[in-house]
């Protein structure tokens, strides 16, 4: 099938840039460190302010293509992901870092992978380098020199969307190195931080509307594009599945914990709001070289794009954090709940009366 054909066309600029990584000299003799990636909503464990020269910090990514059921009635898609997760693994790092990535495509794959990091310069983010058939691993080196939270996908030529829709994206964040700020210049701290991957998914039905079920990639190729070019998704939905951040799977906080939430979205543009709470600060677009808003009822994701959104809990209870496309939230699946656990505070809401009879004015 044509569509499975390799990236040949990059060839030259393969080359060139090969070249020039061999002759950086910047990462020369800087500390080296090697970091454990985990799945989503988790984030690896970091430092949000450092001291001390830049470090070169080695990641090793493996992708992998499987079957994923999207929600409870069983739905299937044939999906493409970066290690066995969706939205891949969140990388951090700091302003001026090294991202050293290892990616590796299995020979249990069938397809061409590679990677486009948004936060990358050159090469087209790195897809140009990256470009790895089944049974191959690949190196690539490339540094942080702007601070922010960043998309990464496969970008794979001529197929780009299926790759990215599919399941293959992420969000890497780069901390400036003496940590989040506000427009003042004061210190902004976070105990927990969640990447939070919104996906708009597109699963092809049968003649009588049945959610049609694959048995491999190239089989589900053909009708999932047509799916694609309605630009209609049958799910969208967080971290890869319909509830998949909901009842059980509930991130977790309690009053008076400050929560980083990076959400990321690779292909279309989202309205995230939290229920009950608000953006203390956010950073529009993700680039915490400019200042916070503040206060935030609902923002804003360009497709392609992560935010990151501060909130500082002040009240317990169940919250919940959805795409405010409400038809997308309540009916597609994009949304996801925070249980938070302390003590209620009146002052800030309390029921003056409970539901009763009406009682005319005189």
């Amino acid at each position: 099938m044509s569509v499975f054909r390799s990236v040949l066309g990059a060839c030259v600029l393969l080359g060139s840039c090969a070249s020039s990584l061999v002759l950086a000299g910047g990462a020369e003799g800087l500390q080296r460190v090697q970091v454990e990636l985990v799945a989503p909503p988790l984030v690896h464990p970091h430092e949000q302010v450092v001291n001390g020269p830049p470090k070169v910090v080695q990641f090793r990514m493996s992708i992998e293509e499987k079957k994923m059921v999207i929600d409870d009635q069983g739905t299937t898609l044939q999906a493409m992901t970066f290690n066995g997760s969706m939205p891949g693994p969140t990388l951090v790092v700091h302003e001026g870092d090294y991202v050293e990535l290892t990616l590796v495509n299995p020979a249990t794959n069938s397809m061409p992978h590679n990677v486009d990091f948004h936060a990358a310069t050159g090469a087209l983010g790195g897809a140009g380098l990256t470009q790895v058939v089944p049974g191959q691993e690949v190196v690539l080196r490339f540094k942080a020199d702007r601070s922010g939270t960043f998309v990464y996908h496969c970008a794979p030529q001529g197929m780009v969307p299926w790759h990215v829709v599919s399941g293959m994206n992420g969000a890497l964040m780069v901390l400036p190195r003496d940590g989040l700020r506000d427009p003042q210049g004061k210190p902004l701290h976070y105990d927990r931080v969640y990447t939070i991957g919104e996906s708009d998914l597109y699963i092809p039905k049968d003649k009588d509307g049945h959610y049609k079920d694959y048995p491999d990639l190239a089989s589900s190729y053909q009708d999932t594009r047509a799916v694609m070019r309605t630009l209609t998704p049958s799910h969208v939905v967080f971290n890869g599945r319909v509830g998949a951040l909901t009842g059980a799977n509930a991130l977790t906080s309690k009053v008076g914990e400050s929560v980083l939430f990076i959400h990321s979205q690779a292909n279309r543009d989202s309205r995230p709001h939290l229920i009950g709470g608000h953006g203390d600060w956010v950073w529009t677009t993700g680039k915490f070289a400019n200042p916070p808003q503040r206060n935030m009822e609902t923002w804003f994701i360009p497709g392609g794009s992560a935010v990151a959104a501060l909130y500082t809990f002040k009240q317990p209870g169940t919250y919940v954090y959805l795409s405010h496309n409400l038809i997308e939230a309540m009916e597609l699946g994009a949304l996801a709940q925070i249980k938070v656990e302390g003590q209620w505070d009146d002052d800030l809401m309390t029921q003056v009366k409970a539901p009763g009879p009406i009682v005319e004015s005189k």
